[in-house]
């Protein structure tokens, strides 16, 4: 079966690992934390795929022990933020600068480059005449979706953010929450690793994944979630990243400096973040005529 092509195909296929780092990063989000290590995850994972397949190991071991590594980098995360009561800022810069290093020793320094039409499929496959990648972002967003608005876990997750003592004294185990959020973002990005890695067949340990974690930071905010914590939208996280995936792809075919796309994202933010702030809307409420 053929596949379809143009640009929003294109906009879709290309956003899909900001799209599943978004799907992460909004849990994450939720309970009040960041995760600065989700781009160094990605480069972790791709690694760990890339000399695996390298190896002679078969696919289904590949993908399981790249979404291993993501699991364990989250679990990490999760014990630093939610049981050494590290902020989450720091903890997760800890990972975020070790993990390309880690990414380094993998690959022990070199960029891997393999040939596995059965690993490439992932990354430029196609399936019902769509790319691959989007079909592997939808049934993450849909698995995650399912995991916190048909369990008690998203429930969990906003009563966290929003208030952990009076989340505690209602029963919730806080660090439990705090690190499964964790662990998702994790898994996402090791996802995410996973697709950069086969499609451009290799791994990059100093450029896979780097800086996509303000992307999926921006596309939550865009989203509506507040950096607070509280209640979050899956939904709106993932048009989020579509918004940025749009952006970079207008502007490269507009044919403007790819250091625009910077500047773009930094008044986006600044733009949703007053729009967020309770201060500024009673200004504006002020200075608008009665």
């Amino acid at each position: 079966m053929g596949r379809l092509f143009g640009s929003p195909i294109d906009i879709l296929n290309r956003a899909a690992p900001v799209a599943l780092l978004a799907i992460g990063m909004t849990l994450v989000i939720a309970t009040g934390g960041i995760d600065l290590s989700v781009g160094a995850v990605m480069a972790i994972a791709g690694a760990t795929a890339a000399t695996l397949t390298v190896a002679g190991h078969g696919v289904p071991f590949i993908i399981l022990c790249t979404l291993g590594t993501g699991l364990a980098c989250g679990v990490w995360n999760g014990v630093l933020v939610a049981l050494l009561r590290i902020q989450p800022f720091v903890a997760t810069l800890i990972l975020m600068v070790a993990g390309r290093g880690i990414a380094q020793l993998i690959t022990q320094g070199q960029i891997v480059t393999f040939d596995s039409d059965s690993l490439g499929w992932f990354g430029n496959g196609s399936l019902w005449m769509l790319p691959v990648p989007v079909w592997i972002t939808l049934v993450v967003a849909l698995a995650v979706w399912l995991l916190t608005r048909k369990t008690a876990l998203g429930l969990f997750i906003e009563a966290v953010g929003i208030n952990l003592r009076a989340a505690r004294n209602a029963g919730v185990t806080g660090w439990l929450v705090v690190m499964s959020t964790y662990a998702i973002s994790g898994v996402c990005a090791a996802v995410a690793g996973l697709i950069v890695a086969a499609d451009i067949r290799g791994a990059d340990a100093n450029n896979a994944g780097l800086w996509l974690e303000l992307d999926a930071i921006l596309a939550v905010v865009i989203g509506g979630a507040s950096l607070m914590g509280g209640r979050f939208n899956l939904v709106l996280s993932l048009i989020g990243a579509l918004i940025i995936q749009s952006m970079n792809t207008g502007i490269l075919l507009s044919g403007f400096p790819p250091e625009l796309n910077q500047v773009v994202k930094a008044v986006v933010v600044m733009c949703v973040l007053l729009l967020q702030s309770p201060r500024f809307i009673a200004m504006l409420k002020r200075r608008r005529p009665t």
